[in-house]
């Protein structure tokens, strides 16, 4: 009894699992063909992305103008600046009025998370051990993956452009705000 149990349990076993080689329901040449896209089929910006991407350019490029430039407490020009004054100035060449020091500069625009800043956006840092306030502000000059690099001015260095991803800035680093 025990013998023929165990015979039909092996003859269910390989019916249930079918045939040991399957057969081919396909030929054996395949041909797979991918067209590439075209300029017309990928995304446009919009005209008024194109003016924004335009006008974040434009400011990136009067900001890097004054790279190299001595720190300056309360400077604005080429022979001093500090890091609110660099954002400052570079906006207002570029006809965009803004507030003068970091912590009032905060308080404008759309707050926006890391992972969406843009060239033009603002990085806005505090620097204090002592102070619960903003004091210090840089523009993203470029985004490269999760590495976002900013132009400022620093009491060490002048003015120079920093990553985010270095220990100091990234643990300063307090929000990002859209202006443009």
């Amino acid at each position: 009894m025990l013998r023929k149990t165990i015979i039909l349990l092996l003859f269910f076993a390989i019916i249930a699992c079918g045939p040991g080689k399957k057969k081919r329901t396909y030929s054996k040449t395949r041909t797979v063909t991918v067209e590439g896209s075209t300029e017309d089929t990928l995304p446009r910006k919009s005209k008024k992305e194109e003016r924004i991407s335009e006008k974040a350019e434009a400011i990136i490029s009067t900001a890097m103008s004054y790279s190299g430039t001595r720190y300056k407490y309360g400077g604005t020009t080429n022979k001093g600046m500090d890091c609110s004054g660099l954002v400052y100035v570079s906006l207002k060449e570029n006809d965009i009025m803004f507030p003068r020091s970091s912590y009032q500069m905060a308080m404008e625009g759309q707050k926006i998370e890391v992972e969406e800043v843009q060239k033009g956006d603002l990085l806005y840092f505090q620097t204090s051990k002592s102070g619960k306030r903003i004091n210090h502000v840089g523009l993203v000059v470029e985004v490269d993956g999760d590495d976002i690099k900013f132009i400022h001015a620093t009491t060490s260095r002048g003015v120079l452009v920093s990553s985010l991803r270095e220990g100091y800035w990234k643990y300063a680093f307090v929000k990002a705000m859209r202006i443009l």
